[in-house]
Order: structure tokens, then sequence, then C-alpha cells
């Protein structure tokens, strides 16, 4: 029986494998591009173009250098690739994700490394920080959920914690199309690699 095919040709030409994701195959243009494209929420979301994974990744940024103000530009960095795996796997939702069982996150994590090596980040993240980026994803989704995506804010809160105001001050969710929010991404990784 041959082995079923585990690697995905990307636009830029690179051939990813899944099983054992290595840096050289990581393009940011591939990620910016499918991260552009993929759905958060499963698409169940009010606006004219879906809210894409780029730009929650965007928000994230925004929001952990709103929380650690003096935050070392490869954290930040680490914050906007945050969800960068899902440029391969797609964004599930949390309870898809606890049905499919641990071969998910074990599938997140090596692709997760090889992004990290890739630009110049720590394989594995200190958790301190680990911590301080999915707070402010958290706080990402709390907006989402209550902005877009049909959550009361009780509801919202209960499952995400309620945010201090003066973090999301003055910050909206944008819905636009991905290939304005690929090119973005694409320069916001550019900017934040010339600081790191």
């Amino acid at each position: 029986m041959p082995q079923p095919r585990a690697w995905q040709r990307m636009l830029s030409g690179r051939r990813l494998d899944l099983l054992d994701p290595t840096p050289v195959d990581i393009e940011i243009e591939d990620i910016a591009h499918g991260l552009a494209f993929v759905a958060r929420w499963n698409g169940q979301t009010r606006g004219d173009f879906a809210y894409s994974v780029a730009e929650h990744s965007l928000l994230v940024e925004t929001l952990y250098a709103r929380m650690v103000p003096r935050a070392d530009p490869r954290w930040r960095l680490a914050a906007l690739l945050h969800d960068a795996p899902e440029y391969v796997i797609g964004d599930m939702i949390s309870p898809v994700k606890s049905a499919v069982g641990p071969g998910y996150g074990a599938l997140d994590e090596r692709l997760g490394v090889a992004i990290h090596l890739r630009f110049g980040l720590p394989a594995t993240l200190p958790q301190a920080v680990k911590r301080r980026i999915k707070a402010a994803d958290r706080v990402s989704a709390w907006m989402e959920a209550t902005r877009i995506a049909g959550f009361t804010e009780a509801e919202a809160s209960r499952f995400f914690g309620r945010p201090d105001a003066a973090v999301i001050e003055g910050l909206e969710i944008v819905l636009r199309p991905p290939t304005q929010v690929r090119a973005e991404f694409t320069a916001r990784h550019q900017a934040l690699l010339g600081e790191v």
C-alpha cells in the first residue's frame, strides 16, 4: 500500500511536509495568502467579507502591543504569527478541535516550531510570552464575538473574559477583501522583522 500524501504544494512552489515540516519550506507569502482566505468563526460573521485569520492576527498583535507596551519586537512578531499554522490546517473552532483530539494539537505544534525557526524565533516561546499572547488572543475573541459573531457581551465574557475597556478603546473589527488583508499582514511582518 502506498503511503497517503502528507504534503501540500504551496503557491510559492514549496512542498510542505505536514508530518515533518522544515523552516526552509515556510514562506511568509504563503502564510499571508492562506490566512487571508481562512475564515474565523467558521465564516459565521456579519459583513460582506469573511473575518480572516490574517485580520485576527493583525488585531492580536495590536492588542499585545497595547497590553505589553515595551514588548520585545520578537514577541510582537510571535503574536502576529500565533495562528500561522492555520494557513495549512485551517481554523477549527474549539468544539471541533476537542472532537478531533490530540492529533490536531501535535500538527499545530510541529508547524508552529518550523514557522518560529524560519523567522528567527525560539522553537518554544517563553511561558510568560505565551500567556500574554493568549491573553491578547482572548481579548480579540471577545471583540469579534460581540461585534461580528452575534454573541451578547455577557455570553462572550463567560467564554473569553471581559477585557479592560482601555485595551480595546478605539479599536474596530475590520472586514476587508482578502487581497488587502494579505498585503497588510505581509507588510506588518516585514516591519516587525526589521525591528528584531
